[in-house]
C-alpha cells in the first residue's frame, strides 16, 4: 500500500511563501507522475502540479510562475515551493499519483490572510 505523508503547512500573509514535503516510496516516485492536489473548504479537490519520473513539470494556470517542484536527492521526497501566496491558495494540500489512484493522506494545511 502506497503512503503518502505530507508536511509543512502553516499560515502565512499575502505575498508569502511556504514549501510543503510530500514522503512517499521510491518506487512511487520512479513509477508515476506524481502530483500536487489541494482542497479548498466548499471546493472539489484539483491537481496543481505535478512531476514525471523523468522530471517534466507541469502546473495549473493559477499556479504557473509561482509554485515549483523539487526532489531530495534520494528521490523519496518531492516539495512544493510556493512562493507569492494569495488568499485563494488556501487550501488542504496533498500529494498523490496524477491519477489519484492511492490512499489519500491527511494532508497540510495552507492558510494565506491579507
Amino acid at each position: 500500500q502506497v503512503l503518502f505523508v505530507e508536511s509543512g503547512g502553516g499560515s502565512v500573509q499575502v505575498g508569502g511563501s511556504l514549501r510543503l514535503s510530500c514522503s512517499a516510496s521510491i518506487v512511487v516516485f520512479r513509477s508515476f507522475r506524481v502530483g500536487w492536489y489541494r482542497q479548498a473548504p466548499g471546493k472539489q479537490r484539483e491537481l496543481v502540479a505535478s512531476i514525471s519520473p523523468s522530471g517534466a513539470t507541469k502546473f495549473a494556470d493559477s499556479v504557473q510562475g509561482r509554485f515549483a517542484l523539487s526532489r531530495d536527492s534520494t528521490n523519496s521526497t518531492l516539495f512544493l515551493l510556493m512562493n507569492n501566496l494569495k488568499p485563494e491558495d488556501t487550501a488542504v494540500y496533498y500529494c498523490n499519483t496524477d491519477s489519484g489512484g492511492y490512499a489519500w493522506g491527511q494532508g497540510t494545511l495552507v492558510t494565506v490572510s491579507a
